[in-house]
């Protein structure tokens, strides 16, 4: 059989790319960690990773199961959904004082599949200069009317923007056009924290007619702060005053990779049929099967119970 001729000139554009990139040091490539280093740059802040308990367990509740499939089948709109699945959101938005949840494949498939469908047409997407790309990402995927950033972790900067909001769109003033503001709890780039408290009331205060969305990405936080790791939101007292909370499991929880990413959720606190409806709406929800063992791994609520375990000595109520 005659090969297809290589396309050269793309292969060319793309050797003149990496030369320049080469010569700017900006060439990024994948390594290995040396046998014996010791990890200070990845996300596995608790060592959940390389636990000889959480594996353990892990592998009890797999044999504990059988007779249990260890793939979808599909996407959950069609033949892949099952009982696991919906007592594993029940578990967690429990777990994080919320009402209800929504499983993701992946943080990245959270935050662009939340932002792409979640904003109605001519809303206002407000967001922190430094937040993650995914929600940048979902923004540019959405029907909002516009989307503006505001100074990093600048409280004043986000009220200036929101009274921007307010003064030049009389929807947003009379409450009948919704405005979305976005920022992680913790910023993993410079690990400095938001001032979620202070970020509510702002927004409490500039949008009173309660058009005000709060979306906090939680992913290097869950685990690590708040009660048996909770979050920041939980630590605060914040729960009924943000719309949708992020949490992900790939990266304190041990569960890195596209193999666990079922573990990655999105929390809703409001109304169960926000969830409901989103499952239908969302693009990476209705596309995606949950890959491989992720898809309803040692019965998905038994993982959640080696999940509380790991992080919280095994109760359940918190630490």
């Amino acid at each position: 059989m005659n090969s297809l001729p290589k396309p050269q000139p793309l292969l060319e554009t793309f050797r003149s790319i990496l030369q320049r990139r080469q010569a700017a040091s900006t060439l990024r490539t994948l390594s290995l960690a040396s046998p014996g280093s010791t990890d200070f740059s990845s996300n596995d802040f608790l060592s959940l990773s390389t636990s000889p308990n959480l594996r353990t367990l892990f592998l009890q509740a797999l044999h504990a199961s059988p007779a249990l499939p260890l793939g979808s089948g599909g996407s959950r709109l069609l033949d892949g959904n099952s009982s696991d699945a919906e007592k594993l959101e029940r578990d967690i938005a429990a777990f994080h004082n919320a009402e209800a949840g929504l499983l993701f494949n992946s943080g990245y498939d959270a935050n662009s599949g939340f932002f792409a469908c979640v904003p109605q047409r001519a809303d206002v997407v407000v967001y922190d200069e430094l937040v993650h790309a995914s929600v940048r990402e979902g923004v540019r995927l959405s029907r909002c009317g516009r989307s503006v950033q505001f100074v990093h972790n600048c409280v004043q900067g986000l009220r200036e923007v929101l009274e921007e909001c307010v003064a030049g769109d009389e929807a947003v003033r009379r409450g009948k056009r919704n405005v979305f503001v976005a920022v992680e709890s913790v910023y993993s780039m410079d690990g400095d924290l938001a001032p979620l408290g202070e970020i509510v009331d702002c927004l409490e205060e500039m949008l009173p007619m309660g058009n005000g969305c709060l979306i906090v990405d939680e992913a290097h936080a869950t685990g690590v702060l708040g009660p048996g790791g909770r979050g920041r939101v939980c630590e605060l007292g914040l729960e009924a005053r943000v719309f949708a909370r992020l949490h992900t499991f790939g990266k304190a929880l041990a569960c890195s990779g596209g193999m666990y990413s079922l573990y990655i959720y999105l929390l809703f606190v409001g109304d169960r049929a926000v969830a409901d409806g989103k499952v239908g709406q969302s693009n990476s929800t209705v596309r995606h099967s949950h890959e491989g063992v992720s898809g309803k791994l040692c019965k998905a609520a038994d993982l959640y119970d080696v999940y509380v375990f790991s992080v919280t000595g095994g109760d359940k109520g918190g630490v």
